[in-house]
């Protein structure tokens, strides 16, 4: 006996008018349970929505390129093969009813354990596990510690319960929804359900049967034919690559990340007037010269090593230096440290430079903007979040503090010393370190006179802050001592001429002179 039974979009992460890329079935197919329709992309992932049970498509409702969100209609199927599957397996109803019923037992009382957003769509190293099967747990808790690029970061339990099963191991790479384990107390909504838990949307990515879901040349965005997903749309932006120009190596000519930076790096290093020609450097023997000592770098070290040397080979820079007179600013900052320290607050002449920074953007926009990925179109950034360089043990990390416009100096200034803390910590995700504007290095407190910072890309521009020295300056007449801070400005020379980044410097300059400029 026929069932029909419509197909529904089912939890895809909160995500709304996502874009069919690909149908994997017609009318008349027949399907296993968990066996995937159709494919999705989003703005941050590929995704595969699985047949909720056996059956047979009677009718497709969608096509490659409509939009669809949670609970939209897909399709119907007809479970008159679950029916006929059940029919010939009447010999054997012990093991008909047992199956079920441990299903059904394993459903209430267990789920599973899904990664949360890590603010990449890169995938990530698990680097320590904490729990293992059998383990009672509190909500919150620490399940495992996992390394991006440039943070470590703990995934929480999603509730109070027992670990049924761990499906990870140190070194293995994981991606936000990725399931992990799955863990006793399920949450209300699931409880019973075990059909519509399992029809929950995964990334492609994470299973084989995600390689027959790639799109065709047409339904790639943005750039014509291209077919690539978000994150390679997004390195390549990085990177500065037109990805009309690099071949795809992937299923129907789906561009991978492979077939990226492989072309980034032959455009730098080949002869021709796309890149770069750049000599081999030899291998030299230390240790024929006296005593040497191999110390292996820091992963930090070693990712922000080659984002550092690609911005500085690819971004054609210039540096403009100037001082600004920050005698009164000084004055002002120690006769209100005491009221500062009242609210919790260490008041630092960091947090005045980036609130002069943000005058300094609103009165020059495009200080405040990114190439797109075709380098033609300049990006005009409205918020205003502050990127500022820490040095930790392990290395230079940037997070960035948002909105600086609308916030005061003692609130920056708790903030700016909380994100420090969790720098020097270990403790920043990738999320604390995504959407600057503009960023700032600051070596007051160690010294120097000038250096020449690189910009930290998608960015336009850096500040470098040295150190403040008292000199002398001729006003009225008389020469007079003032407390005169370095300031150095790098920037994107395709984006900014040198007549533009001098009137910003000293705009910046004045600001610093006389705080009231940032009321204006």
């Amino acid at each position: 006996m026929s069932q029909v039974f419509e197909v529904k979009v089912p939890d895809i992460g909160g995500s709304e008018n996502v874009e069919v890329i690909e149908v994997l079935v017609k009318s008349g197919d027949a399907v296993k349970a968990e066996d995937s329709l159709l494919t999705l992309e989003s703005d941050k992932a590929t995704m595969d929505v699985p047949a909720p049970k056996a059956g047979v498509i009677k009718d497709i409702k969608i096509k490659v390129g409509d939009k669809v969100s949670e609970g939209s209609l897909i399709m119907t199927m007809d479970a008159e093969g679950e029916v006929d599957e059940a029919k010939k397996s009447e010999d054997k109803p012990a093991e008909k009813k047992a199956a079920p019923e441990k299903a059904s037992t394993q459903s209430e009382t267990a789920s599973d354990i899904t990664l949360p957003d890590l603010g990449t769509d890169d995938a990530v190293e698990v680097i320590e596990v904490h729990v293992k099967a059998g383990d009672s747990v509190k909500a919150e808790a620490a399940l495992l510690t996992l390394e991006s690029d440039k943070a470590t970061m703990d995934v929480p339990a999603p509730r109070d319960g027992e670990i049924q099963a761990i499906s990870i191991k140190v070194g293995d790479k994981v991606k936000t929804g990725q399931v992990i384990g799955q863990m006793s107390g399920a949450p209300a909504d699931q409880t019973g359900k075990p059909k519509e838990d399992k029809a929950q949307a995964v990334p492609a990515a994470q299973e084989k049967p995600a390689e027959k879901a790639e799109a065709p040349a047409s339904a790639s965005l943005n750039q014509g034919n291209v077919y690539a997903g978000p994150g390679v749309r997004r390195l390549a932006n990085e990177l500065g690559v037109n990805l009309a120009s690099v071949s795809g190596t992937g299923p129907k000519g789906r561009i991978l990340r492979e077939d990226l930076t492989g072309f980034a790096k032959q455009r730098m290093t080949s002869g021709g007037g796309a890149g770069l020609s750049l000599a081999e450097a030899p291998v030299v023997d230390f240790a024929k010269f006296g005593e040497v000592e191999t110390q292996a770098l820091s992963r930090i070290k070693k990712l922000s090593g080659k984002f550092l040397h690609r911005n500085w080979v690819t971004i054609p820079h210039v540096t403009q230096f100037d001082e600004a007179d920050i005698t009164d600013l000084e004055a002002f900052r120690q006769a209100n440290k005491a009221v500062a320290e009242k609210q919790g607050a260490k008041l630092t002449p960091l947090v005045f430079i980036m609130k002069a920074v943000v005058a300094a953007l609103k009165a020059y926009p495009q200080f405040n903007a990114s190439l797109d990925a075709s380098g033609e179109n300049l990006v005009l950034k409205k918020y205003f979040h502050i990127g500022v360089a820490v040095d930790t043990p392990n290395g230079l990390v940037v997070p960035v503090i948002r909105d600086v416009d609308q916030k005061g100096f003692v609130e920056l200034a708790k903030e700016l010393a909380e994100f420090s803390k969790k720098a020097r910590d270990g403790k920043l995700t990738p999320a604390d370190m995504q959407g600057g504007c503009f960023s700032i290095s600051s070596l007051g407190g160690i010294g120097g006179t000038a250096f020449t910072p690189i910009v930290n890309a998608p960015e336009v521009a850096i500040l470098g802050v040295s150190k403040s020295d008292i000199k002398p300056k001729f006003i009225d007449g008389e020469f007079k001592p003032r407390l005169m801070l370095p300031l150095s400005l790098s920037y994107d020379h395709r984006v900014i001429d040198g007549a533009d980044a001098a009137r910003f410097v000293v705009y910046l300059a004045q600001a610093l002179e006389d705080m009231r400029r940032v009321l204006l």
